[in-house]
C-alpha cells in the first residue's frame, strides 16, 4: 500500500472513530438547549447563515437608504415581529433569545453587520434551518423585508432617543397587538360596581335593598 492510500485510510479511520466517539458521548450525555454551545457548534451556526445563502443572492443591494426617516416604519415592524427574540434594539437579550440553541446573535455586532444586504434579505425571507430563525418571505412583501435590512444596518448607530422610543414601543406604549386591535375603550367609570335596584315583594310592601 502506497503512502497516499495509507494517508486516506488514516483519515477515514480517524473520522469514523470521531463519529463513534460522538455517538457514545451523545447517548450518555443527551442534548438540550440549556447548555452553552461548544465553539464548534457556535462557528457552524454562525456560518450556516452564509452557507445557506446562494451566491447570486449575496450580490443583491438594498434599494432603500439607511436613514432615520426611511427606517421609521421598519422600526415598528421590527418591534412587533422580531423583538420577541432579538430584543427591541437587536441585541438578543430576551427570554427567548437567551434560551435558544444557539443563542440569538447580537445584530449590532460584526457577525451580522458584515453580511451583505443580499444575505440579510435572504435570511429574513427564507430563515436558517436548525437555528430558530423562521422564514418571513411568505408573510411579508419584499419591500417590507428590504426595510428591515435597512433598519438592521442602523442598529449599531441608534441614538439614545431612538433606543428609548424602541423600548417604549416594545413595552406596548406605541404598538398595537392582535389582542388590542379593534378593541374599544371602556367608558369612564364602567368598572365601578353598580348599586342594586330596589326590590319589591308585592303590593303594600315597602321597597328595600338586599
Amino acid at each position: 500500500m502506497n503512502a497516499k492510500k495509507t494517508a486516506v485510510l488514516v483519515v477515514i479511520l480517524a473520522a469514523l472513530a470521531g463519529v463513534i466517539s460522538f455517538g457514545i458521548w451523545f447517548s450518555n450525555h443527551g442534548f438540550n438547549a440549556r447548555e452553552k454551545p461548544s465553539w464548534i457548534e457556535t462557528v457552524l451556526a454562525r456560518n450556516a447563515r452564509r452557507i445557506a445563502t446562494p451566491a447570486g443572492a449575496k450580490e443583491l443591494k438594498s434599494p432603500q437608504p439607511v436613514t432615520e426617516a426611511s427606517t421609521a416604519e421598519p422600526r415598528e415592524h421590527f418591534v412587533e415581529h422580531c423583538s420577541v427574540c432579538h430584543g427591541s434594539t437587536g441585541r438578543g437579550d430576551t427570554l427567548y433569545g437567551r434560551n435558544l440553541y444557539p443563542k440569538v446573535p447580537d445584530l449590532t455586532q460584526a457577525d451580522t453587520q458584515q453580511l451583505t444586504d443580499g444575505e440579510l434579505f435572504y435570511i429574513i425571507s427564507n430563515g436558517v434551518r436548525f437555528t430558530g430563525m423562521p422564514a418571513f418571505g411568505g408573510e411579508d412583501s419584499p419591500e417590507s423585508i428590504w426595510g428591515l435590512v435597512s433598519f438592521i444596518r442602523r442598529l449599531p448607530k441608534l441614538t439614545p432617543e431612538e433606543i428609548n422610543q424602541l423600548q417604549e414601543m416594545a413595552e406596548g406604549g406605541k404598538t398595537e397587538t392582535d389582542e388590542t386591535k379593534g378593541a374599544q375603550p371602556e367608558p369612564a367609570g364602567s368598572k365601578e360596581k353598580k348599586a342594586p335596584k330596589p326590590h319589591s315583594h308585592g303590593p303594600g310592601t315597602k321597597p328595600h335593598r338586599h
